[in-house]
């Protein structure tokens, strides 16, 4: 195993991505825009988690954990509009924010 691998934060990204695959079979065509975003933006929150630590430098890990908190930020808010637009329950929706909320504060600690 990878020292990334061991991380809560890639866990938590991983068990989120794993989400978004499930919910992916259940939103409609018409909102396949959203559906593409939140794919790219889910799928970089990991990559990006392994990549700052695959870093040797401080500077280029926080870099690459800033670019995962960014990705995560904007699932939340692709989630929204999901929301919104009455694509996703409330049992899904609140399962992604609490994900999305305890990643985003590990890669926040991480950052600095």
């Amino acid at each position: 195993m990878l020292s990334f691998q061991r991380l809560d934060v890639y866990r938590c990204a991983i068990e989120f991505l794993a989400l978004t695959a499930q919910l992916a079979d259940d939103i409609p065509r018409g909102n396949a825009a959203l559906l593409d975003q939140l794919r790219r933006a889910a799928s970089s929150i990991p990559l990006n988690i392994a990549e700052a630590a695959g870093r040797t430098g401080k500077a280029d890990a926080a870099r690459a954990y800033a670019i995962a908190r960014g990705s995560a930020m904007e699932c939340a808010a692709v989630m929204d509009a999901l929301s919104v637009l009455k694509v996703v329950d409330a049992k899904t929706k609140q399962q992604a924010d609490e994900l999305l909320e305890r990643v985003v504060a590990m890669l926040t600690r991480l950052c600095r």
